[in-house]
């Protein structure tokens, strides 16, 4: 329900906050910017938050802080309220997201997770595709009234989410004795909090150097997977941003094709994303996935270049296209690895500040990737494509050593995965 939302949102938000509110372009996106950058560092918290209380009612609580920041859309009238709200947006987002791993690793068995979040993001693109058609709607109507009827729909959708959320099985906070000791006595799966000391008072970090907390921002080996994944991330604002002003600049005829080629990204993850995870069945299959992924971005980044080329118009759609379809399957490549990796390197009793962490990539690809990738595509041309798809590729080939790095000292202080919760129906 969340990811219908999303897609009306995502479609119809940008021109709402120009034409209807009457923000500046500039102003709008400073205003994101800021957003994102905030959401960028509260994933951590929030994830740390789910570890503490549990990852259920963390995820529900964000779902519906989401929505009620989403309904407050409807009442901004200026800069200073959108900034807030967007603010509070990006944080409950990153926060949801984080919490909503950090469930999906209390839930499903260690190696079957990376199958289910393969089957989670096909299912949330096709309720992207639906969304995105809805907004599509508001934009062809273009009143107030079409707009706002698109964010209550996004509000709804993570209203939904959250009561759904509830009515998953309860899972114990993830912590290394949880198979063992189970909650206190009284206490509920979702708020007890298990001992996660060893005999002698060393933590899960303790072989580390570390004292609990925050151990995420201390672990650099963690930290250098990361950032190599987020520079993979960059491929985020192609579709949604820089081929439209592509196709604009170069080709206007074919104004159209931006949204078509969005469309058939959508479908395509729908279609093909549990298929391409399949592949992927531990720490080596996922590095060679995201090697992989690198090298098939660099061929879409390629493919893109030459439409930079003098060539007829129906050359350049054909070449766009192709692009795309290389770039969908770079894309559920280099996701399916990601998942497997960020799963595969965290502490059992910490997944929620882990993915927290971990996800801070995808802020920082809409917080940075905009203007990096405008100034260098669109003012660099086919050559400033073929910098980027070097880019990827050289992501793509430093994964495997970094997570090998990561994994050097991984059986010292990597607490074993708990065991699934019983999965006891809410209610």
């Amino acid at each position: 329900m969340s990811a219908i939302g999303d897609g009306a949102y995502y479609t119809s938000s940008a021109l709402y906050f120009t034409r209807i509110v009457g923000l500046s372009p500039t102003r709008l996106g400073l205003g994101l910017a800021v957003a994102w950058a905030i959401g960028s560092v509260a994933g951590v918290p929030l994830g740390h938050l789910a570890d503490r209380r549990g990852p259920r009612g963390t995820a529900a609580a964000l779902a519906l802080v989401t929505a009620v920041v989403v309904a407050s859309f409807l009442v901004v009238d200026d800069f200073l309220p959108f900034l807030v709200a967007a603010c509070l947006y990006a944080t409950a987002q990153s926060g949801l997201g984080a919490a909503r791993q950090a469930l999906v690793g209390g839930l499903v068995p260690e190696g079957e997770r990376t199958a289910a979040l393969a089957r989670l993001q096909a299912t949330l693109n096709a309720g992207l595709a639906v969304g995105a058609a809805l907004g599509g709607v508001a934009l062809t109507v273009g009143t107030r009234a079409a707009f706002l009827a698109a964010f209550t729909l996004t509000a709804l959708g993570f209203l939904a989410t959250g009561l759904i959320l509830l009515r998953l099985p309860a899972v114990l906070p993830a912590v290394r004795q949880a198979a063992k000791a189970g909650p206190a006595d009284g206490a509920t799966a979702d708020s007890a909090m298990v001992d996660a000391a060893t005999a002698d008072g060393a933590t899960a970090d303790g072989a580390r150097g570390r004292d609990g907390g925050f151990a995420v921002l201390a672990d650099r080996r963690y930290a250098l997977v990361t950032l190599v994944n987020t520079v993979l991330l960059l491929r985020m604002p192609l579709l949604s941003l820089v081929i439209p002003l592509w196709i604009a600049d170069r080709a206007p005829q074919l104004g159209w094709l931006g949204s078509a080629l969005f469309v058939l990204n959508t479908v395509g993850v729908t279609l093909f994303q549990v298929r391409t995870a399949r592949a992927v069945t531990g720490l080596p299959s996922a590095a060679r996935a995201v090697r992989q992924a690198g090298a098939v971005l660099l061929a879409s980044c390629a493919v893109f270049a030459l439409s930079a080329a003098p060539v007829p118009v129906w050359a350049m759609a054909a070449l766009l296209v192709g692009g795309a379809v290389l770039q969908v399957l770079g894309e559920m490549k280099q996701s399916a690895g990601s998942w497997q990796i960020a799963f595969d390197l965290a502490p059992a009793d910490r997944l929620g500040q882990y993915q927290g962490f971990f996800g801070t990539g995808v802020a920082v690809a809409r917080t940075a990737g905009p203007l990096l990738l405008t100034t260098l595509l669109l003012d660099g041309g086919g050559p400033g494509w073929v910098v980027l798809g070097v880019l990827f590729l050289a992501a793509g080939c430093a994964m495997g050593p970094a997570v090998r790095h990561a994994e050097r000292d991984r059986s010292s202080w990597l607490a074993p995965a708990p065991a699934a919760a019983p999965l006891t129906p809410a209610g």
